[in-house]
């Protein structure tokens, strides 16, 4: 297809593959999620688990990239990464984040809004052990964020690094861990015919979660 600014502004997708309604969902919403989530391991979906992290630094200014989802569960939404780079310090300028998964052949989004905090030395010790080894080296040898010469560069430090260790365990680097989003707000939105979605939204209140439909 001929890229166009009339062909890109008719680019679009008919949803009818489901529907949401507020009677169908679970009461808590890490239910709600872990539902949907077995749904998206069911359809064979590729990398079901990437999301979406939106950070924003001290000025408000924001920034987006895909991280991978570990771990989840009623207290909140865990991934790892590189406290040094450019996320890691925005989360320690300002704690509020947004996650976002979408699986786009369930129709189907999840909304995620927070306040992120950094998991336990011991938690971020067993994921980095369970890692495979060039996967661990890499943390070691990556300076997140930062600029490098060239690629040759990594693969020099990677190449140092796989001798060192070679026969022995790997320690975590410290600039190197867990974080954890504990939700306040989660929306799950259904694709629907003529853009007429379902979006149906839980917010923390008081202590308990409260559900409500919002318009598309």
């Amino acid at each position: 297809m001929e890229l166009t600014k009339e062909n890109l502004q008719n680019l679009r997708q008919e949803y009818k593959a489901a529907e949401l309604h507020e009677s169908d969902v679970a009461a808590n919403p890490a239910d709600q999620f872990a539902s949907w989530f077995k749904d998206a391991l069911g359809a064979q979906l590729f990398e079901p688990n990437v999301m979406t992290l939106a950070t924003a630094d001290a000025m408000g200014k924001p920034s987006a990239r895909i991280v991978l989802l570990k771990e989840f569960d009623s207290t909140g939404f865990v991934f790892y990464t590189n406290y040094e780079s450019k996320k890691g310090k925005q989360l320690a300028e300002n704690p509020q984040a947004s996650l976002l998964f979408f699986w786009p052949e369930l129709e189907r989004q999840v909304r995620i809004d927070g306040v992120v905090s950094r998991v336990s030395a011991e938690a971020s010790d067993t994921y980095f052990h369970s890692r495979p080894t060039g996967s661990q080296i890499g943390a070691v040898a990556s300076p997140q964020s930062q600029i490098i010469p060239d690629c040759e560069y990594l693969q020099k430090k990677v190449s140092v690094l796989k001798s060192e260790f070679q026969g022995h365990e790997i320690p975590r680097p410290e600039h190197w861990g867990g974080y954890i989003l504990e939700p306040q707000a989660i929306e799950f939105w259904q694709g629907r015919p003529s853009r007429l979605h379902d979006r149906i939204n839980y917010t923390f209140e008081d202590g308990v979660w409260v559900i409500s439909r919002l318009a598309p």
